[in-house]
């Protein structure tokens, strides 16, 4: 993978353009991600926020999470495709996997909030995984 990658909703809406390459890969199991994508999981990569360009309009839906702390959820009006989550104030924003152009090179590293999987979802046995969140010293990552 290159240090930098592209991506966008299903429309061409919304496109974006990431200068680094990720700090952490993984697929969340909570219910708010089930219910987000209509799935198993959420499939995300995580990146410092000011290494992100979004072209278009990103509309949020704002949730509280496990934290206490609101979560929003960053999709295309147009086409609903779900692109981004962030955490208010947090240095980092989460990107959908699937709304990569080049969705090939992800490699999740962690289950996330796995005490919340589907009994119908086969998880990855060389994943780490976490019955809930990141440790607290990963803190600004949580809640993906």
């Amino acid at each position: 993978m290159s240090t930098s990658f592209t991506g966008g909703c299903m429309c061409g809406a919304i496109r974006y353009e990431c200068s680094a390459k990720p700090i952490a890969m993984g697929l969340c199991h909570c219910r708010d991600c089930q219910r987000a994508t209509g799935s198993a999981f959420a499939a995300a990569l995580m990146v410092p926020r000011n290494t992100v360009t979004i072209l278009g309009e990103v509309k949020y839906y704002e949730v509280i999470g496990d934290s206490g702390n609101p979560i929003s959820r960053g999709f295309c009006a147009h086409c609903g495709s779900r692109l981004f989550g962030s955490r208010a104030n947090a240095d980092f924003i989460s990107i959908q996997a699937g709304s990569l152009d080049d969705p090939s090179w992800f490699k999740p590293q962690v289950d996330l909030y796995v005490s919340s999987a589907q009994p119908w979802d086969h998880l990855n046995p060389d994943l780490i995984k976490f019955a809930k969140s990141l440790p607290p010293n990963n803190s600004n990552a949580s809640d993906v």
